[in-house]
């Protein structure tokens, strides 16, 4: 049997876990394709800071006011379906109660009979558009390691809710990896990135063998690549910058750089702010 096992929660929160919305759209790619139901939603007014992250007022199809909260909310797969399944789980970061939180959603997965759980994040990093979207895969369980060969991040300091989630359902029993897709920081307004939302869906896809349609989003991500192109060619330094950075990834990606190197990489770009680099992270 696969370490994670055949029901598997995949969570990705809003924020700057969510560098050019490549995670939460890659959520929201798996629940277009599928048949879910509302297992269980957050009260707002235990873990938001409304002052952090306010409520938005806007119409609904009756064209009547309505303010929408921030929220976090857990979906289950309806209908039978072979293989592999998917919970989602996903929201805005909580301000406050962290532990109560990961523990409100963690027993909700126990409830389930759950055995796996994968975050997805996305962090804006020094890194070029032109290139693959590197993924960064680790596990803190060792027969995920083994069996996908995924690696062991070593970093020590402050992190974000998908760590805190992460944590506590290994805590709970359940086998657990982590995959962090890293997005140009240069590009930090021309969101969504759909090129980093494909990267972490054909990653996900690696690890759990769940095929997810990607509509559009092939194409999409190339109409992104050459919006940024079209920038460059109008800006020497900016144009320099990329070049600067293509060296440094062909550099991680020639036959002589190891794993090893490429995670220290990561643990750099970690050690910025936690679970993204300080200066470009999103807010």
């Amino acid at each position: 049997m696969e370490p994670l096992g055949p029901r598997i929660v995949v969570t990705a929160f809003d924020g700057w876990n969510d560098a050019g919305e490549a995670a939460s759209s890659a959520i929201e790619m798996i629940r277009a394709d599928g048949d879910y139901e509302l297992v269980h939603s957050i009260d707002p007014e235990l873990y938001f800071d409304y002052q952090y992250t306010r409520p938005s007022v806007g119409m609904d199809g009756d064209g009547q006011r309505r303010l929408r909260w921030p929220e976090a909310k857990l979906w289950r797969p309806t209908g039978k379906r072979e293989g592999t399944r998917f919970w989602l789980l996903t929201g805005a970061e909580p301000a406050r109660a962290w532990q109560a939180f990961a523990a409100e959603f963690i027993d909700l997965a126990l409830r389930d009979d759950v055995t796996g759980f994968i975050t997805l994040g996305a962090m804006l990093s020094d890194v070029p558009h032109t290139r693959p979207i590197s993924i960064f895969a680790s596990s803190e369980n060792e027969q995920v390691r083994s069996s996908l060969a995924l690696d062991r991040s070593g970093y020590e300091g402050p992190v974000g809710i998908l760590s805190v989630l992460e944590h506590a359902a290994e805590g709970a029993g359940i086998p657990s990896a982590t995959l962090w897709a890293s997005v140009p920081h240069y590009v930090a307004t021309a969101t969504p990135s759909p090129k980093a939302t494909l990267a972490l869906l054909d990653r996900l896809h690696e690890l759990t063998g769940v095929d997810i349609p990607r509509g559009q989003l092939r194409t999409e991500a190339a109409t992104w690549e050459a919006s940024i192109d079209a920038a460059a060619a109008e800006d020497e330094d900016m144009a320099e910058y990329i070049r600067q950075l293509e060296q440094t990834r062909d550099t991680w990606d020639s036959p002589e750089a190891s794993g090893d190197a490429i995670a220290q990489a990561f643990e750099r770009y970690l050690r910025r702010g936690g679970d993204g680099p300080g200066e470009h992270r999103k807010r």
